[in-house]
């Protein structure tokens, strides 16, 4: 099997930056839903800046301990197409809201100084 880098650029907030990130040759782009986030958009704004977006470009939504009817309601707006849960949520909430909306999800993964090499493992064996 081939590995190959994908790459993602998140918090996009303008028109501007989601047609600059394409020209660019991004895979995909992240758009934050987290309102105390300084790169929040609504869904309405979220289904604007992906109106434009091509068909080979992911739509990736960043949620972080959201309700699944935080999901539904972006989804409903913005075509979304991956999830990235960003917070505390465990492998089997992000699985349970993954599977009712019926996309893929990603887990971002917090690094600290004090983040060990069994931490790394444990978490990709949780979420693989």
């Amino acid at each position: 099997m081939s590995a190959r880098t994908r790459i993602k650029l998140c918090g996009l907030t303008r028109a501007e930056d989601v047609a600059a990130a394409v020209m660019l040759g991004a895979d995909a782009i992240g758009l934050v839903f987290y309102p105390p986030s300084p790169r929040h958009v609504s869904p309405q704004q979220a289904a604007e800046l992906l109106a434009r977006l091509p068909a080979l470009v992911s739509a990736v939504g960043l949620f972080v301990n959201p309700a699944l009817s935080e999901v539904q309601a972006c989804l409903q707006a913005a075509p979304i197409s991956i999830l990235q849960f960003h917070g505390d949520e465990t492998p089997q909430q992000c699985a349970a809201i993954a599977e009712q909306v019926q996309r893929p999800f990603l887990r971002a993964l917090r690094i600290r100084p004090t983040t060990t090499t069994s931490d790394l493992l444990e978490f990709d064996s949780a979420y693989r």
